[in-house]
Formats: C-alpha cells, sequence, structure tokens
C-alpha cells in the first residue's frame, strides 16, 4: 500500500484490522464478535485469512459472509461450544485491569454500587472456558482502572489464584482499543503495549490507562489493512460506515 493509500485509512479502519487479527489461527470455531467494528473485523477475517470461522446472527442462525443463512446453531450445541472451547468472543469492558479482569455488572462498592450495569451475564464461563478478547472503543482511566469494582471476566491473577482448573483453558488474546492493540506477553501476565495505530503516541496510551502499563523500547504500529481488504470493509461488509459511529477519531 503506498504513502497516500495509508494516510487515507481511517482510525477506524485500523481498529477493524487490529479486531479480525484476533481470531487468526482459530480454525473452525465460533466468533462471537460485540460491537460494529468487531463484527467488521470476524466478517473480514472470515472473507480473508480465516475462512473457518463460524458467524451468527446474534440468535441462532449461522450465516455466511453474506449474510446469507448457512446453517442451523440450536441455544443446545451454542452452550456445547461454549463450554468445550470453541468459541472465540470479542466482549465489550466497562473496566479492565492490568491483569485482564473485566468488568460490566457495576460501579462502585457491589454491596450499594453508584451504577449498575448489564450484570455479570456469561463472562465468567467465556473467560474460563473459551480465548477471550476485548474491544474498547473509547480508550480512558475510566475503563483502564487499577483494579476492577467487580470482577465478571477473569483475568490472569484471578485465575492464577483459583489454579490449574482455572488456568486451564484460560487465555486472553488481545485487548484492542480506539488507541492500540494490549496483550499479557510478560512474566507476571499483566497487559503490555503491543501496538499503536498510527498518530497515537505512547504518552498519549499512557495518560488514558489509570495504570503502569509494560511499553517495549520499540512499538510498532498497527499493520495497516491491504487494497483488497479495504475494499471489502468499505463495499462489501459495512458500506453504511457503521463503524464510524464506534470510533470518531
Amino acid at each position: 500500500m503506498n504513502a497516500s493509500a495509508v494516510e487515507s485509512v481511517t482510525r477506524a479502519e485500523y481498529c477493524v484490522i487490529a479486531c479480525a487479527e484476533a481470531w487468526r489461527g482459530d480454525g473452525e470455531i465460533l466468533a462471537s464478535p460485540m460491537g460494529a467494528v468487531p463484527s467488521v473485523g470476524a466478517r473480514l477475517a472470515r472473507l480473508t485469512f480465516a475462512p473457518d470461522l463460524l458467524l451468527t446472527d446474534g440468535e441462532a442462525t449461522l450465516v455466511g459472509p453474506d449474510g446469507e443463512p448457512e446453517g442451523w446453531l440450536p441455544y443446545r450445541r451454542h452452550l456445547a461450544l461454549v463450554t468445550g472451547g470453541r468459541r472465540h468472543v470479542m466482549m465489550g469492558a466497562s473496566q479492565i485491569d492490568r491483569f485482564g479482569n473485566q468488568n460490566i455488572s457495576c460501579i462502585g462498592e457491589w454491596g450499594q454500587p453508584s451504577r449498575q450495569l448489564l450484570g455479570v451475564r456469561g463472562a465468567p464461563v467465556n473467560t474460563l472456558n473459551n480465548p477471550v478478547s476485548y474491544w474498547i472503543p473509547r480508550h480512558s482511566p475510566r475503563v483502564f482502572v487499577e483494579r476492577v469494582d467487580m470482577i465478571c471476566g477473569v483475568g490472569h491473577d484471578s485465575a492464577r489464584a483459583a489454579g490449574p482448573s482455572a488456568t486451564r483453558f484460560h487465555r486472553i488474546p488481545r485487548v484492542v482499543s480506539d488507541l492500540g492493540v494490549f496483550d499479557f506477553a510478560t512474566p507476571d501476565r499483566s497487559m503490555r503495549l503491543a501496538s499503536l495505530h498510527p498518530g497515537v503516541t505512547v504518552d498519549q496510551v499512557r495518560e488514558a490507562t489509570g495504570f503502569a502499563l509494560t511499553v517495549p523500547a520499540d512499538v510498532p504500529n498497527t499493520r495497516a489493512p491491504s487494497p483488497a481488504e479495504l475494499a471489502l470493509i468499505r463495499q462489501v461488509i459495512d458500506p453504511a460506515r457503521t463503524r464510524d459511529r464506534e470510533v470518531r477519531a
């Protein structure tokens, strides 16, 4: 891709690429993206480097990249996939901490929270049985916190404290925000800055994070979409530009 083409790529499109990469190498597994950008990313992955991914309509129908039905997924079968580790969900997070503990339930003390959110839902089962990544469209210290107010999605330290039954299938491949990509490739499995979206600086990320990140000496940029990928995003998968509603930069 030439320089002028790279300059025309939006932040939202870099986020799509970063989300799509979460499913690279997963094989035949149920992709469960939550949010516009992860949904575009999952469909892009299916159309390019991950053709074995299974996509759903959010209910019970397996759909092809064009949105047409191609199979049926009864609820009992969906639960079997979840408990058997054949699902990779990309969830949101109202809070996430340095070890990947996620909160979508409440803000404040559990006994008397200041704000009630979605509830714990399926986050514990997801995180203990399947790979789980996270998508956070507004990177801020209110979301990236020192310690979550309530643990819904299980992080590395919590899984480690619970023992082998919790760590056996526990995996958090990546966290994607509107500023960059993060992983847990550190000795203590705390969060590390893996790549910056073009135009974002390390200082910006640090200022927007409520804990000390591990930052390598040389942080690469998030990879740019190829011309073919960009055409798929803009012309086939998301011509209505729903991605821009989540990422405004």
